[in-house]
This record gives structure tokens, sequence and C-alpha cells, in this order.
């Protein structure tokens, strides 16, 4: 007769894995040299469970951290050293370990709020430690190393940056700023290869410590980055941006088609999903958040570096140089004819930076209900007004023999005709860029008024008029679109004074678009394309004097409430 096993949960005992035996050891702060002399040759040979160092160091009491501060430390420098040793997979292991251990004990610093060097580092050679690994760091970059390693690298630099909530208070930090890193990760840039696989950490690690003690000129990267004059590196750093916003502006797309093409039953389906719409939108700001450090990026460039504004409009194709990982173009294929292109064309097409960013600001524009959202719109129309005050990006957008076709979405909204995005006929960018202000002003007027946001809007276009008024440059827009736009945002705050006058400075903002309308008035003949342009500025005034009359009433009840 056959004799049946017991099968209870504990008939068996789980076995442990060796590394994980291993730190359990180091964890319990037991004298690891009296555990084995073999312990650290053994330890850098097992692969590493992430999890498991993170858990581990989690769960360390505050009263045992005195316990275990040896241990922890010795594993630190431990790592640092494995870092020179030839075998391959020990470094890798090391590697590994160090990213784990960081993160971890940054984890654990902001919970204790307490010193991450003491932690990490024995006082007497913190310096000198710091200064060996980022010298392996440096050799790794710069070398033949495998690609899985220099990721590991740039991992852990990210690690190091954004360790802590408040930059300037990472201390860390401050041994990178003796560390010769900049020029190994502009090489980095450079290469194609390495672009494709590093360059969104790579610029991401630059973005991050361009702002530690951003105010106290002593960080010598934001003066490396602000001195950069070679085309390959600013042309990388570039296309990482352009490659990512491209991709976001794709998904966009791809879902908005796929909206477009369904079927009445999808159609019905809309209809009820519309309930749950901050659901959606809550999930299409998690997507824009995730580019906001890329848009950072680009402020960082053009606010620090005036030769990385040569490379807003440069096209960028599979034969140009650098190449791009985010081109669409297959060498030796001709360019269609995007002038009367439909709108799959235009997408598949080659693209620049400016282009992307005026699309990709068209769809984040449409959300400025959240936080989140008006943060990033936010973040936009500041890059757009430093890209306005300079005088050669203005020259760039203005000149006539550059022309785009760019995708502009548009806002649904009930008053207009179901039109949610709009191809742009082949244009100057400034064309382009002033359609997309327009859309905001005219698709925002709320109760919740976004107005800091309506005040940057309109100083951009304010210094775009500047420059056309300064240099006489003509461009042949249809500005009457524009008077309109303003002449609406103007009757829309007078109608709702008394609720939006509770909550802000409404008549900063009617002071910004009369002085718009009279920048028109005064030098309008300086680049108004024909005096026709001129006739129909002063008729649309007339048309809509009554908002005007009103606007000036408005102002003189407010000063006699306040001054008599």
């Amino acid at each position: 007769m056959a004799t049946r096993k017991r099968s209870g949960s504990g008939s068996k005992r789980q076995l442990k894995e060796k590394v994980v035996q291993l730190y359990e050891t180091l964890f319990r702060g037991e004298d690891i040299a009296k555990t084995s002399s073999l312990f650290w040759d053994e330890f850098f040979l097992l692969k590493p469970k992430i999890p498991h160092i993170e858990s581990e160091i989690q769960k360390i009491t505050t009263d045992k951290i005195d316990l275990i501060r040896n241990n922890v430390t010795l594993l630190f420098s431990k790592c640092i050293e494995t870092l020179g040793h030839e075998h391959s997979i020990r470094v890798i292991y090391a590697m590994q370990t160090l990213c784990a251990l960081v993160h971890s004990v940054y984890l654990r610093s902001a919970l204790e709020d307490s010193n991450i060097i003491n932690l990490l580092l024995n006082p007497p050679e913190t310096e000198q430690r710091m200064q060996i690994l980022f010298h392996h760091i440096h050799s790794f970059l710069s070398g033949e190393s495998s690609e899985s390693l220099k990721n590991l690298s740039l991992k852990l630099l990210l690690i190091f940056v954004t360790g802590t909530d408040n930059i300037n208070q990472n201390v860390l930090i401050e041994f990178l700023m003796s560390a010769s890193l900049f020029e190994t990760l502009m090489q980095l840039l450079c290469d194609p290869k390495s672009r494709h696989l590093h360059g969104h950490d790579v610029v991401l690690f630059l973005t991050v410590i361009v702002n530690y003690k951003k105010n106290e000129n002593s960080n010598p990267y934001i003066v490396k980055l602000s001195m950069v004059d070679d085309e390959l590196a600013l042309n990388g750093y570039g296309q990482v941006i352009t490659a990512a916003l491209n991709d976001f502006c794709r998904r966009y797309n791809a879902q908005h088609t796929e909206a477009q093409n369904g079927s009445w039953l999808s159609s019905l389906t809309n209809i009820v999903g519309n309930m749950f719409v901050s659901e959606e939108l809550g999930v299409k700001t998690q997507q824009m958040r995730a580019n906001n450090a890329l848009l950072l990026a680009l402020y960082e460039a053009i606010h620090l570096n005036r030769n990385y504004i040569t490379t807003l409009a440069q096209t960028q194709t599979d034969t140009s140089a650098p190449p791009s990982p985010s081109n669409t173009l297959q060498a030796g294929k001709t360019t269609p004819d995007l002038a009367s292109g439909t709108i799959e064309d235009v997408m598949a097409q080659t693209t620049n930076l400016l282009v992307t960013f005026f699309q990709y600001c068209s769809i984040v524009m449409q959300d400025t209900k959240t936080e989140g959202g008006a943060n990033t719109v936010k973040l936009c129309f500041i890059i757009l007004s430093c890209i306005a005050e300079d005088q050669y990006a203005n020259s760039i957008m203005h000149d006539i023999s550059l022309t785009f076709r760019v995708r502009l979405h548009r806002l649904p909204m009930r008053h207009r005709k179901l039109i949610s995005d709009c191809l742009t006929a082949s244009q100057p960018l400034a064309s382009t860029l002033l359609d997309l202000l327009i859309e905001f002003l005219m698709s925002h007027m709320m109760k919740k008024l976004p107005i800091e946001l309506y005040l940057l809007c309109l100083g951009i276009i304010h210094r775009l008029l500047c420059y056309q008024k300064k240099c006489r440059v003509r461009i042949n827009y249809p500005w009457k679109d524009l008077w309109t736009a303003l002449i609406a945002v103007l009757k829309f705050v007078v109608q709702n004074e008394s609720n939006l006058a509770k909550k802000m400075n409404i008549f900063e903002l009617c002071l910004k678009i009369l002085n718009i309308f009279n920048l028109f008035i005064t030098y309008g003949d300086t680049f108004l394309p024909t005096p026709g342009s001129y006739d129909d500025l002063y008729y649309e005034i007339i048309r809509m004097h009554q908002v005007f009359d009103n606007v000036y009433s408005l102002g003189n009840f407010i000063k006699c409430l306040f001054f008599n």
C-alpha cells in the first residue's frame, strides 16, 4: 500500500539564496572580518537582489542604525573598490549594488532626516572615496565599456542628483562639482548610437545638476553648458528633446485618429465616456509630466546657451549631421510635396525642434484645469518667451524662406465647428506661433481664468511685435484674427468683472492688451503687410468701440472708488 506524503506548509523549509544570506549577515551588523575571509569574493560573484537590499535597509529601526553603520560604509567602500576589478561580472554587480544601496539610503535619510554621508562614508575618507568613484564612472562612460555598464553609471549619477527634494541640500553633489564629467557626457550626445541609448539620461542629469546652487555662481556645469559651441553636441542635445516630444505627439495623434475613425457605436461610448473624462485627463497629465524634465532641459539650454538657438529650426534627417534616433524619413527616399500633403504626410516628414515643440504646446495647453497641466503650459510659455526675446530666434521664425506646415491641435468647443486640429499652411514659424497663441486666447476664457498664462501669452505676442517693429519685418499674416481674439478677451473680462476682480488683477491683463493695440496704432505702418491692413485695424476698433468704452468706464469707476 503506497504511503501518502504529508504536504503541510511546514513540511519543507524554504531555502534562502546565498546572496540573501550574505545580505542578512551584513544588515544584522555582524563583524564581516570574523564571518569568512572569502565573504567579499563570494559577494560580488552573486547576482544582486535589488528589492532585497532596499527592503533590508528600510526595515532597519532607528536604534539599530548605529549597529549596522560600519557594515553599510564597508559595503559602499567595497563596491567602489570592485569597480576597478578586471572581471566584468564583478564590476556590473558592484555597480548594481551601488545603485540600490545609494537609492535606499537616500530614502532612509529623507525619513530620518539624517546625514547620508555619515551613513555611507567615514568622514576622513569621504573625499577620496568619492573621487575614486567618479574616476571609475568617467572611465566607463568615456571608454569601451559595455552599454549596460554605461547605463548603470548614468543611473547612479541620476540617483546622486535626485536623492533629495531640495537639490541644494544634497551634500553629495558637491563632489560632482570637481569631477570632470561634462565633456564626457557631451561626447555621448555627439555619437548617434550612444545618444540613442543614453541621451535621455545624459540630458536629464545635466538639467538637474545645473540647478544646483544656481544663484551662487559656483556651479561649473552652468558655465560649461553656457559655453558649448560644438554643433554636434548641441544638435545631439536638441535631438534627444525632439525625439521625446515627437513620440508624445505621435501617440496622441494615433489615439486621436483612432477615435475619429470609429463607428457610431464608438461615438456613443465616447459620449458615455465623457462622464469619466477626469480619469482620462489624469492619464494624459501623467504623460505630459513625464516630458517636463525635457521641457526644463530645453529651457536651460535656451536660457544659458545662445549658440543653442541655432539648432531650433535645423531640420533633422538621417543624412544630416549628427543623425537623429527620431528620424522618420529614410535615406534614399525623396521628400513629398508638403504644400499639398495631408496631415498624415506632414506627420511622416522630417521635423525640427520648433515645429515639434509648437505641436506639443497645442496639445498640452488643452489642459489647464489641473495644477500639473497648468504648470506644464506655464513652462512651455516661459520657453516661448525666451525664444521670442532672442534676436536670432526671431530672425529664424520670420524668415520667409523657412516655411513649415505644422499640425496644431484645437480644443473642442461648443460655439465652433467640431474641428479638433488644424494643419497650417506652409508659412514662417512666427505665423504658426501666432496661430498657437490666438488659439490659447480664444479657448481658455472661463470663470477660473488662468490669468498667469494669459499674461505670459500676451507677453510673447508683444515680443514678436516689438521685433517686427524694430526690424521692420512684414509677414503676410491675417492680423484680424489676432485683433478679434484680443477684443474677445477684453469683452469677456469686462462682462465677468464682478467675478474675476475678486480673484485676480484684471487691469494688468487689460493693460497688456491695450498696449498691443497701441503698438499697432502707433507703429503698425512699420510691420503691417499692406496699407489696407491699417484700414482693417481702425475698422475693427471702431466696429467694437463699445468694448473699449466699457474698459475705459471700468477703469474710471475703479479710480473713483479708490482715490476719491
